[in-house]
């Protein structure tokens, strides 16, 4: 989270703003329920260093009602999303930031690709981030065993990313905590429970914090071309 003051941001003159977006769910038993705003957190906080952008304070809860039944997850509903993130965009229009970069760390949150589409109808204004394309890279790039699918949930993806930017918010059953769960054929009516009992769909056994910063790494490189188009 930044610690910036107003006079550094004034000095700063940031023209684009990233917004982290993360969720409070369940993870299993080896991730907090704040998994999600923690890796936003960690990607916002690169960008924002890495292009001289203005980082926010996270969204900390959104969009989790497939996790409905375990302990701990609260959420909102998704046109409370829609309307807080507008709310932010028409502040940052009247200090004169009319660009948003939205990173997202919770894949529930299907609402932000239709806030994105919907801004960008007149003007590029909002850019979603990561997109599944720029995961993919990530994966491949950290070398990871598992694919998007396979590792939905409190698997190797996220467990490597905390294992190397936040290691003490990883339990120390990480590496018995693995589910498999490929078949989801009715997710959207049913949501993780009938899948899962421990909530976690994945591999996190395969994690590494190696794998954690490569990913993180790659992340800030693919984010060049978004931002490139963005400003255009």
């Amino acid at each position: 989270m930044s610690t910036a003051t107003s006079v550094d941001e004034a000095r700063r003159a940031a023209t684009v703003a990233v917004l982290p977006v993360g969720s409070f769910e369940q993870h299993g038993a080896h991730l907090p329920l704040i998994t999600d705003t923690a890796v936003a957190c960690l990607i916002a906080q690169r960008l924002s260093e890495t292009y001289g952008l203005l980082l926010l304070p996270p969204i900390t809860i959104s969009c989790s009602h497939e996790h409905k039944g375990f302990a701990g997850t609260v959420s909102i509903d998704a046109a409370t999303l829609i309307a807080v993130i507008e709310d932010i965009r028409a502040s940052l229009a009247r200090s004169g930031i009319n660009k948003l970069v939205l990173v997202n760390g919770h894949g529930g949150n299907y609402v932000l690709s239709n806030i994105a589409l919907q801004a960008n109808t007149e003007a590029r204004s909002v850019a979603l981030f990561p997109g599944r394309e720029e995961w993919n890279a990530a994966r491949e790039s950290a070398g990871m065993a598992t694919t998007a699918h396979a590792d939905m949930h409190g698997g190797e993806l996220e467990t490597s990313i905390l294992l190397h930017a936040k290691p003490e918010l990883v339990g120390d059953n990480w590496r018995v905590s693995d589910h498999d769960a490929d078949d989801r054929p009715h997710f959207l009516l049913t949501g993780m429970a009938a899948y899962t009992t421990s909530g976690i769909i994945g591999r996190p056994s395969l994690a590494s914090a190696v794998k954690g910063e490569a990913v993180l790494k790659s992340l800030v490189e693919t984010f060049a071309d978004h931002l490139k188009i963005l400003m255009e």
